[in-house]
């Protein structure tokens, strides 16, 4: 009990980091420096109103200086990083696939959050966990004695970062090439592509975590989480266009956790 306590908190902490990266990182800051402050008056946040989920209670949802209201993302991205490390510790304990995975996971929060807002998702993320992903799964590839190495992990995140991309890239140019140069559809508020590239970076770097057949996994999954979101946001806001990285990420969180399951069961 101790332990998961102990994994909570450092979650909500990581959480607090990625709210300054997904304020931040769309803007093009740093986020190491200046420390963190408020938006609205720019006055720096002392360590005692910084505190995950409690400062945001105490205050009330609002600046102490100048009483701006503080989003509700805040203690919500705390709250879902310190969930998510929880439910990552509970299914590998405290090895080395819990520090990746929760890394993994915390890019995924970043994506979609900042995709959901600015409809982007940053180079630093997607690209910089792609790598970042390949490296510590090729890691995995090093057995207990010395100088021996087994390529399947390398392999594996290789696979998933080339079928990750690919599979995402050419489905969208083959649907781009049908609604608008056969069917002559006009480009709807603007848009000109169905995939936008950092969706297809984002795959590459899910493919690069969890391997190829993961990475197919998520590209059939995550249209049908999309479906739902795509038909109330046509209803109620008549907009067309949706954010498809929250919908990547949440069906890579759903293939780290059942994937395999999944596909053991239709490949026994």
């Amino acid at each position: 009990m101790i332990e998961k306590t102990l994994v909570f908190i450092f979650g909500s902490i990581v959480g607090s980091f990625l709210n300054v990266c997904i304020h931040r990182l769309p803007l093009g800051e740093s986020v190491v420096w200046p420390h963190s402050h408020c938006p609205k008056c720019k006055k720096k946040i002392p360590t005692y109103d910084n505190i995950p989920f409690l400062s945001y209670l105490i205050l009330k949802g609002r600046c102490r200086f100048c009483k701006a209201r503080i989003s509700l993302r805040y203690p919500l991205v705390e709250l879902l990083t310190a969930l998510a490390f929880l439910a990552v510790f509970n299914r590998y304990g405290l090895k080395y696939d819990f520090f990746v995975f929760s890394l993994f996971i915390s890019g995924l929060i970043i994506a979609t959050f900042v995709d959901i807002q600015h409809r982007i998702i940053p180079d630093e993320v997607s690209i910089g966990g792609m790598v970042l992903g390949f490296i510590l799964t090729a890691v995995k590839g090093f057995g207990l004695k010395p100088l021996t190495y087994h390529p399947g992990p390398l392999f594996n995140s290789l696979l998933g970062i080339v079928i990750g991309a690919g599979i995402i890239y050419f489905t969208g140019k083959l649907f781009d090439l049908v609604y608008f140069k056969l069917l002559k559809r006009p480009p709807i508020q603007g848009e000109t592509e169905s995939m936008g590239a950092g969706d297809v970076k984002l795959l590459a770097m899910i493919g690069a975590f969890l391997g190829w057949q993961k990475a197919i996994f998520v590209f059939f999954l995550a249209p049908f989480f999309g479906i739902v979101i795509g038909v109330i946001n046509i209803l109620v806001k008549k907009d067309h266009t949706v954010p498809y990285g929250p919908f990547l990420s949440l069906a890579a969180i759903f293939s780290l956790f059942w994937a395999d399951k999944i596909i053991r069961w239709f490949f026994p």
